[in-house]
């Protein structure tokens, strides 16, 4: 009878353990995420967004992404390789680098730099903008990265007065502004991001801004916002692929030649 009791048992919680590893592993964190520092309702959380932007396969399976980044500059990003085009829509300057080794090539004034150190500078400023811009673009993707701690916040109306989860977003040591404190403002229905607030320094109470996440649209398998208020991110694209030129070439691409991905 013993016997018979401990079998159903594993019967019944072996399906149990298999979904929950399942959900578990559906969105693995990145190394370093502080996990141990983190609250699980946010960490949940994250996990509804990354279900509701696409799904982590979808992300990792999407390729290239374009984007207009407020007029100020136009990027290209390979996320397979690491290689990015950073177009400054202000005057010919055009940085292509690599985010993995910092290597990269500059053209200004309708020339290529040679000399080292002025290379190095406009690469690092490249790679800047890149992090920067990219990350108005694809935060909610991120949820999870190297180095964040994510609590929640409770409850609280975003400005539209929409129900949302709040959480906040704190980092240790990573990126150029590690100080840098996120509320985020998570849908209740949609289980998407519609409203972030920044922070310069975590110990601050009162946000530099607090800005909407608004008109998601699909591109490839993936959801991108670009509305932000007063100013768009805009020309959001995504390629499954796109010719070296993009990734070489002085002259500035007409990236509504290639296909978009489907």
């Amino acid at each position: 009878m013993k016997t018979r009791q401990r079998l159903l048992l594993i019967l019944l919680v072996s399906p149990l353990l298999c979904f929950a590893q399942s959900r578990k592993s559906a969105n693995p964190p990145a190394e370093g995420f502080d996990m141990a520092g983190s609250d699980p309702k946010a960490v949940q959380i994250a996990d509804d967004v990354m279900r509701a932007m696409g799904g982590r396969k979808a992300w990792d399976n999407t390729h290239f992404i374009a984007w207009n980044f407020f007029g100020f500059r136009k990027l290209v990003w390979d996320k397979w390789t690491g290689n990015v085009r950073v177009d400054n829509l202000r005057d010919d300057q055009t940085v292509i680098l690599n985010i993995n080794t910092d290597q990269g090539r500059v053209f200004k004034n309708g020339a290529e730099l040679t000399q080292p150190d002025s290379v190095a500078k406009y690469v690092k400023q490249g790679k800047a903008a890149w992090i920067n811009d990219s990350y108005w673009l694809v935060m909610p993707f991120k949820l999870k990265d190297s180095g964040v701690t994510l609590k929640y916040l409770g409850e609280e109306a975003t400005k539209d007065g929409k129900p949302a989860d709040v959480l906040q977003m704190t980092f240790k040591n990573v990126g150029n502004t590690p100080d840098n404190k996120y509320k985020i403002w998570v849908d209740k229905q949609s289980h998407l991001v519609t409203q972030w607030a920044h922070f310069p320094k975590y110990t601050d109470e009162t946000p530099r801004f607090t800005l909407p996440w608004a008109d998601y649209q699909k591109h490839g398998d993936i959801l991108l916002s670009g509305e932000r208020g007063d100013r768009d991110i805009t020309d959001i694209k995504v390629f499954s692929g796109l010719p070296g030129e993009v990734f070489s070439d002085l002259t500035r691409t007409d990236l509504s030649r290639y296909p978009l991905a489907k």
